[in-house]
């Protein structure tokens, strides 16, 4: 297993429309990404620096592994 990236939520949103998510709707610093086919959907608070824990649950609710995480940043 790789070791998690240090990366903001911009970085990561952009990792995720890689993956066929597409942005649904903001909420002040909070943004929620959709992907229909397999559906999924996780909220991504748009901070400079996301906490390994919050990154993990992210990528764990939008059906990837690290590894394919990390392939796409």
């Amino acid at each position: 297993m790789s070791k998690l990236p240090s990366v903001s939520g911009r970085q990561c949103l952009r990792a995720l429309e890689k993956a066929g998510f597409r942005v649904i709707r903001q909420e002040g610093s909070h943004v929620v990404a959709r992907r229909d086919e397999p559906f999924a959907q996780v909220v991504v608070p748009d901070h400079r620096e996301l906490d390994r824990g919050t990154l993990r649950a992210i990528i764990r609710q939008a059906g990837l592994s690290v590894d394919e995480f990390v392939a796409l940043v």
